[in-house]
């Protein structure tokens, strides 16, 4: 017969004892059940806005820093390149594309560093230091400069990969908290919310490189094309990337306080750490906006250490994870996560971190001086944000737990090949607005399709103890992928082009190669289940009585519980085994 706890004292209408609101049910297993239950079918409500905002302002910062590049490297040519003997002015591709995948390097090591840590010690502990990476990698980056021992392109590198580290611990981190701290039903928009702040980040990049530029319009107006742009509009120049870099820093630092308070999911302290108490006065106090539930230590280490062995949640370990990931059932998942983030990110970011090649193709990045050139170039990128990025992520928020995630995914895919295989086979005789055309539709349907169901389905297929690894080893593929895009694929781009020029001649067998990947997108697709209005707990194959139902995956005593139910053993009222 289970122990039953008892009520302690304390607690006041600032610090509600949240222990008391469980204290009558004397298994450990039931009032999990009961804490978690009430996170899966609460309202929404503000606490949930909450968890949204505090997570998304690091994605608007993780896109803002990751697409500003795109418009700072051209920045960059112009004042540390100006007394090049080859085209002057303008950076070096090799360079472009080192300060570019640098920050993609850290980002692989961050996603399964940081994914990895936040299963051994928590969530809580993890979620913070990230964006301080990233603030201090982002503010050293803006007061960077050339000198006679090292390159401005080394010391850049350097710091990109620190800030990438922070952002890749920012995927699984920002995904997971928020999955575990959702209501079934709107778990999808939410997780789609904080990764649509991604499109916020992009307009404001584009937004904020704009102000600088016409904020000095009467210095660039100056020089007539980037190399001729020395004296004062060089120095207005180099004053505008230090500003556009720094710049992302800023909300980073207006989310750092409620990262730090945040409290620790409760699925993690229920599953990993396995204190029951404290984990039910959390729900409660997720609910009540405070930082964490209130309880009796010395009840609280009592009941810790008397429901160890009682408790049926298998304990993670690395020979239990292996031991589960071996299992085809549990492995093809996580195939399916991680080949289809790595297949999208190879098209996303070869094109997305490249966007200032596409405007040149329509027209979009040239001008009759270096404002011109500037702002055309951050305009173009607004016009691309704004009629495709931002539209695509805000449709799947709001329709991702109506029509499913897979679908949406596949849909995705099989569209985005279509695109591809058009602009590829089609390019040379595409006009400069059907090339735009094509250009916005693939950005709105990365976004209304896997760019975004990619960061939210493994946020909730993999069980509480590895769910963080799980998804921040399916983002790590995906920045795999953002590599091979940038350092094999996206040069080839320039291949047949005169020495020095800008020219792009295989740029349309370049977006035939991405249609392959995208076709690719659909198979692996066929691997991750459809999570829409799905617990966490069943889509980890702890409900019985459902499709997805392992008993190798299960408690250890719910499958004796549906053993003994068959055999016409009876389960009390009272939620006690009855021993007889």
């Amino acid at each position: 017969m289970s122990r039953i706890i008892h009520k302690t004292a304390g607690g006041n209408a600032a610090f509600h004892n949240f222990h008391n609101d469980y204290a009558h049910i004397a298994d450990p297993n039931e009032r999990r059940r009961l804490a978690l239950a009430e996170i899966d079918k609460a309202p929404f409500g503000w606490y949930h806005v909450r968890a949204i905002v505090v997570a998304g302002i690091g994605f608007f910062t993780d896109a803002y820093d990751l697409f500003a590049v795109n418009m700072v490297v051209s920045m960059l040519g112009v004042v540390f390149w100006q007394d090049a003997i080859h085209s002057p002015g303008k950076i070096p591709s090799k360079a472009d594309t080192a300060i570019k995948v640098a920050t993609s390097t850290g980002t692989v090591v961050g996603q399964i560093g940081f994914g990895i840590l936040a299963d051994i010690v928590g969530r809580k502990k993890m979620y913070g230091l990230e964006l301080i990476l990233i603030i201090f990698a982002t503010l050293a980056q803006s007061l960077s400069a050339h000198s006679p021992a090292c390159s401005i392109v080394g010391v850049i590198v350097f710091w990109r990969v620190l800030m990438g580290i922070g952002i890749g611990g920012d995927y699984p981190l920002s995904s997971i908290i928020t999955s575990e701290f959702a209501t079934t039903r709107w778990r999808g928009a939410m997780m789609g919310s904080v990764f649509a702040m991604q499109g916020i980040g992009q307009f404001a990049a584009a937004m904020v490189s704009l102000i600088v530029t016409e904020a000095y319009k009467s210095t660039l107006e100056q020089a007539k094309s980037v190399d001729k742009c020395s004296g004062s509009c060089g120095f207005a120049v180099d004053k505008m990337w230090r500003i556009v870099i720094g710049f992302g820093a800023v909300p980073g630092c207006l989310a750092l306080y409620y990262r730090l308070t945040i409290p620790e999911t409760p699925r993690y302290t229920f599953d990993v750490d396995r204190d029951v108490i404290q984990a039910g006065s959390d729900v409660k106090a997720f609910q009540a906006g405070v930082p964490m539930g209130h309880v009796d230590e010395i009840t609280r280490a009592r009941a810790k250490e008397n429901d160890a062995s009682r408790l049926e949640i298998p304990k993670a370990s690395w020979s239990d994870f292996f031991s589960w990931v071996r299992k085809w059932k549990n492995g093809s998942v996580l195939l399916g996560t991680a080949g289809s983030w790595f297949l999208l990110d190879v098209a996303f970011y070869g094109l997305g971190l490249n966007n200032s090649i596409i405007l040149q193709q329509i027209g979009y990045a040239k001008g009759n001086n270096v404002y011109q050139i500037f702002h055309n170039q951050a305009v173009g990128n607004l016009i691309i944000t704004c009629a495709g990025a931002i539209p695509g992520y805000w449709v799947t928020v709001a329709t991702v737990d109506t029509i499913g995630r897979k679908p949406i995914q596949l849909m995705g895919f099989v569209l985005l090949t279509a695109i591809f295989v058009a602009i590829g086979f089609a390019y040379h005789f595409l006009s400069g607005k059907a090339l735009l055309a094509l250009y916005v539709l693939a950005q709105f349907f990365f976004n209304f399709g896997p760019n975004a169901t990619t960061f939210i389905i493994p946020g909730e297929c993999f069980p509480t103890r590895y769910r963080s690894s799980g998804h921040g080893i399916s983002a790590a593929s995906g920045k795999v992928g953002a590599i091979i895009a940038q350092v094999l694929i996206g040069p080839l781009r320039t291949r047949g082009a005169a020495p020095g020029s800008s020219d792009s001649p295989w740029l349309n067998h370049v977006m035939q190669i991405y249609s392959v990947f995208m076709f690719a997108g659909i198979f692996t697709s066929l691997l991750v289940p459809e999570t829409k209005r799905k617990t966490l707990e069943r889509l980890a194959g702890e409900v019985e009585g459902t499709p997805e139902f392992d008993p190798d995956n299960v408690r250890r005593r719910d499958v004796e519980k549906a053993v003994e139910l068959q055999d016409g053993v009876k389960w009390r009222g009272d939620r006690v085994w009855d021993g007889r």
